[in-house]
């Protein structure tokens, strides 16, 4: 199902970032960058009725949302999370942070996460794991062992006025050539120094406010993804994506909705007015309806299944 060796199931390890999670270490063959590793994330429990969970990240991200997991495993599920490749907890010194020429070099961390696990899982993403998720639910390896698809906020569009979208589009035209040219000042700081204000917690050096800098080759990349995006996808399991409104900083919510109807047969597509670009991550109140609903929702579409 994909390249390299199975991982070794005893070398589960306490999580360095996360007290009461387990990591386990997937290596991959090298790439352009030497060395690849993606890292695995459990939260030790017992019985899960319900299945599996497979959590993607998004973009300049890692796993960090302790009351995610402990709310799944609380609703019957085994919580399980991936940092891909060149993020977080798999990022090493001499690679370039959360660079890829395509989305498809994703695809081999996902596939052997599942085979990991061992067993038909949910696979949800966030934002730019969104993306990812949804393009390997479509064509990746693996794809008939997903039960459902869960997207959180996905990155199907860029927020961008049409006079910065043409520069990005001439960046993304130059990365062709010279991927690893990099602009250090695009992302905004403002969405991440607000979850810090607001008390969440995750580590600077993993989760920086402003990223680690976009290299004009993932741009292209970004493009391309999101050109298939529209096109539309046959994602076989049921889908469920969501979306916050104007109070999303980081994506246009109307882009979440409108491509979110162009990936299979059996989509919902739900919205939470005021919630933040991480759905989990807003005010209680919005986040408690976020996981009622996602719940609600994975309950049918596992009964469906069966």
């Amino acid at each position: 199902m994909c390249d390299g060796p199975l991982p070794d199931m005893s070398a589960w390890q306490p999580d360095r970032w996360l007290p009461g999670f387990e990591a386990l270490e997937l290596r991959f063959p090298d790439d352009y960058d030497g060395a690849v590793v993606a890292t695995l994330v459990r939260l030790p429990a017992g019985e899960a009725s319900r299945g599996a969970v497979l959590y993607v990240h998004g973009f300049a991200d890692y796993f960090f949302q302790r009351h995610m997991a402990e709310r799944f495993a609380a609703e019957g599920y085994a919580f399980y999370a991936l940092d891909l490749r060149k993020h977080g907890r798999s990022l090493r010194p001499q690679q370039h942070p959360n660079f890829c020429r395509n989305v498809s070099e994703y695809y081999a961390d996902l596939a052997r996460a599942i085979e990991a696990i061992g067993e038909p899982v949910m696979l949800a993403g966030h934002s730019t794991g969104g993306l990812v998720c949804a393009l390997y639910a479509h064509e990746g390896p693996g794809r008939d062992s997903l039960r459902a698809l869960w997207l959180n906020s996905p990155f199907f569009d860029w927020r961008l006025p049409a006079w910065k979208r043409t520069q990005l589009h001439l960046a993304a035209a130059v990365g062709r050539f010279y991927p690893f040219l990099r602009d250090d000042k695009t992302l905004r700081q403002e969405y991440v120094n607000g979850l810090l204000d607001a008390g969440w917690e995750f580590d600077l050096d993993l989760k920086p406010p402003l990223g680690f800098g976009v290299y004009y080759g993932w741009l292209g990349a970004m493009n391309d993804a999101h050109a298939r995006v529209q096109r539309g996808l046959d994602i076989a399991c049921p889908v469920l994506s969501m979306h916050s409104d104007e109070a999303d900083i980081v994506l246009d919510w109307r882009d979440c909705a409108k491509w979110s109807r162009s990936l299979g047969q059996e989509v919902t597509v739900l919205a939470f007015p005021g919630a933040q670009h991480d759905l989990v991550l807003s005010p209680a109140p919005i986040r408690e309806e976020v996981f009622r609903q996602l719940f609600a929702w994975a309950e049918r579409a596992i009964a469906l299944e069966a």
